[in-house]
């Protein structure tokens, strides 16, 4: 039985007492507001890069595009220009529906064996939805999470802010507001997308039993950072001002612990940090190894042109004609066939 998953929460619910306990009971803020942060996007950035840069120094001898379609060849012979795409073209749109929309993952199906046998193929369309949400998802939250950034606020974020928040009643009465907060549907997509994920890694037998505990600690992680980005937004409440006086402080270089920010937020932000920090180490650099894959990014034009290894060592080679140059005497005298004969054997054959 794979219980790898109790090991991947369990390093979550560690990470969480450590944050919590160390600011509510050591009093440690400026760790896990200022050097936690800052250690995590070093670690980001400078193994990130490296990974990237690694994978663009590898060689790619020849056209290994996956292919789901017939390649250009003859005039007459349809072919697909998306899915085996033979010019820049058509790999800037295989790349881009690869990364907007999934496509691949959209056209994932499923192996069924029915009575007979039968065997039956079913796509996988609820793993499509909860892959895509929880991807937008993610990216709206970001964008919104902008605005603690930058003063003033871009137009962008204030337009996805308001496009992403609904169910906003406010009533003014002087000097008191009564009202409800603006729910972000970003928070809630999240959160459930990322437990769709979560569950179905731990109730599905065949993926439970490939999975490891890397692919549970950041559906954990995340899970976590979704739970607790919800429950001060409507639950704990934080002070926003001293979230944003926190945040520029970190972009400008002049980091300040303000009062009153709770041991919630710094969960919040240590649960960021840390996925930030793995996120080089893990499966989820995909973000950046998808636009390096050989197997998206390379046109399949084999049939239209000769690629040869540029990597290839310079080897010695003995042709033929030049072994029987050397052997062709010998060769004759054992009755091998010839294509040349020698000059004395022609010329006997004449007379």
């Amino acid at each position: 039985m794979n219980l790898k998953y109790v090991y991947s929460f369990l390093a979550v619910l560690v990470l969480f007492l450590v944050a919590y306990v160390g600011v509510e009971g050591l009093g440690l803020d400026w760790l896990f507001g200022i050097i936690v942060p800052y250690l995590a996007v070093i670690v980001f950035v400078v193994f990130g890069t490296k990974r990237i840069l690694g994978w663009g120094r590898s060689a790619v001898p020849f056209r290994i595009p996956t292919t789901a379609g017939q390649q250009k060849s003859l005039p007459w012979i349809q072919s697909s220009p998306i899915d085996n795409p033979s010019s820049k073209l058509g790999v800037w749109v295989r790349m881009a529906l690869e990364v907007l929309t999934f496509r691949s993952l959209f056209r994932n199906s499923r192996i069924k064996l029915g009575s007979g046998p039968k065997i039956s193929y079913h796509l996988e369309i609820f793993l499509w939805l909860g892959a895509l949400a929880f991807h937008y998802a993610f990216l709206v939250a970001i964008i919104r999470h902008l605005r603690f950034f930058a003063e003033p606020v871009p137009f962008f974020v204030q337009l996805v802010q308001s496009v992403d928040s609904f169910f906003r009643f406010e009533i003014h009465y002087d000097p008191i507001q009564v009202g409800l907060p603006g729910v972000a549907l970003s928070s809630i997509v999240l959160l459930l997308a990322v437990t769709f994920l979560l569950l179905r890694r731990l109730l599905d037998t065949k993926v439970r039993y490939i999975s490891l505990a890397a692919d549970y600690f950041p559906l954990f992680l995340i899970l976590g950072i979704a739970f607790t980005g919800i429950l001060m937004a409507y639950f704990t409440k934080v002070n926003v001002a001293a979230v944003k006086e926190l945040a520029t402080g970190l972009v400008t270089f002049q980091p300040t612990i303000p009062e009153g920010l709770g041991g919630v937020f710094y969960v919040h932000l240590f649960f960021v940090s840390v996925l930030l920090a793995y996120f080089p180490f893990s499966k989820l650099m995909h973000l950046g190894g998808i636009f390096m894959s050989p197997t998206r990014n390379l046109t399949t034009n084999t049939r239209a042109a000769r690629h040869v290894n540029p990597w290839n060592y310079p080897v010695k080679i003995h042709t033929y004609e030049a072994y029987e140059d050397d052997f062709r005497e010998k060769m004759v005298e054992a009755g091998l066939p010839v294509e040349k004969m020698p000059a004395a054997t022609a010329a006997e054959e004449k007379e």
